[in-house]
């Protein structure tokens, strides 16, 4: 997607939403700036309450819907209502479960703030603990991404919540002068390492009825097809932030760590690994193949 955007001059946006959020802006701004200290480690997260569920029956596909074109290159599997509409999202033939809804977005966060382009090497673990329906996703899950000056963790769960802390969602940027969380319908929070410094909160600027800031993506979008700059979330950098959120599932469905050649787009030295960056493709859908 990237090669084909750049070989046809097009303006390509991804929907990483929160690179245009004024919370999110002016967070960055106060990292950028120094104001943290030196930042040596970030942990980003989801943490949900929920229990265990139970199973959905099948069913018939609702009057309208073509399943078999919905199931597209993926595996032509009985119709559930647990599965469309959204609930795609946390079954592993089809999505990569809340790691790759989620967690993209806030990968995005921290490959924002960075000046690095992607991670030397991704381990993690995870499994299904609580959860006990049809869902086949993770319920639990933590990644370590570790980066040339600094580590990125990624945590969810999707029981309990996080009633313990602060925050539910985002990302705790950890540096030499304290800690900043950066959220979503939060804001973001500064607290300080020395106790004499007052936090510093800054309250988010959301739009109803989603509590995002989906117009001035599309405004960006716009003014870029007119201009012909890239948008604030071009397609490259939606490219990289993916790239985190498919590794850290590969690692975990691998059973072990892997080495990212960023430059290349490969896994060095594990084959086995590398065969899993594609998918198999249900026929007649042929996977993209470029030169």
């Amino acid at each position: 997607m990237v090669k084909a955007a750049r070989d046809n001059g097009r303006t390509v946006q991804v929907g990483t939403h929160r690179r245009v959020s004024p919370h999110n802006i002016s967070a960055m701004k106060f990292l950028k700036e120094g104001k943290l200290g030196q930042i040596g480690m970030v942990r980003a997260f989801v943490h949900y309450g929920g229990g265990a569920g139970q199973p959905t029956p099948d069913s018939d596909p609702p009057k309208g819907l073509d399943w078999d074109m919905w199931c597209g290159p993926g595996p032509l599997v009985p119709f559930n209502k647990r599965l469309h509409p959204k609930g795609f999202r946390n079954f592993m033939q089809f999505a990569n479960g809340q790691l790759g809804d989620w967690g993209i977005h806030w990968m995005d966060q921290i490959l924002w703030w960075t000046d690095e382009l992607y991670p030397r090497s991704v381990a993690s673990t995870g499994g299904r603990h609580i959860q006990r329906d049809n869902t086949d996703g993770p319920d639990t899950q933590v990644v370590n991404f570790e980066f040339e000056s600094f580590t990125a963790v990624w945590e969810h769960r999707k029981f309990a919540a996080n009633n313990a802390e602060k925050h539910h969602v985002g990302c705790y940027f950890y540096g030499t002068e304290g800690t900043l969380h950066l959220g979503w319908r939060d804001g973001w929070t500064f607290y300080p390492s020395n106790a004499s410094k007052p936090t510093i909160h800054e309250e988010p600027t959301l739009h109803d009825p989603d509590q995002q800031n989906i117009r001035e993506l599309w405004a960006d979008f716009l003014a870029c097809i007119e201009s012909g700059e890239r948008p604030v979330c071009d397609i490259e950098i939606g490219h990289r932030s993916t790239n985190m959120s498919l590794l850290g599932m590969l690692s975990m469905k691998l059973g072990r760590s892997v080495r990212w050649d960023g430059r290349r787009e490969v896994i060095v030295g594990d084959e086995q690994a590398n065969k899993l960056l594609s998918r198999e493709y249900r026929a007649p859908w042929q996977y993209p193949a470029w030169t």
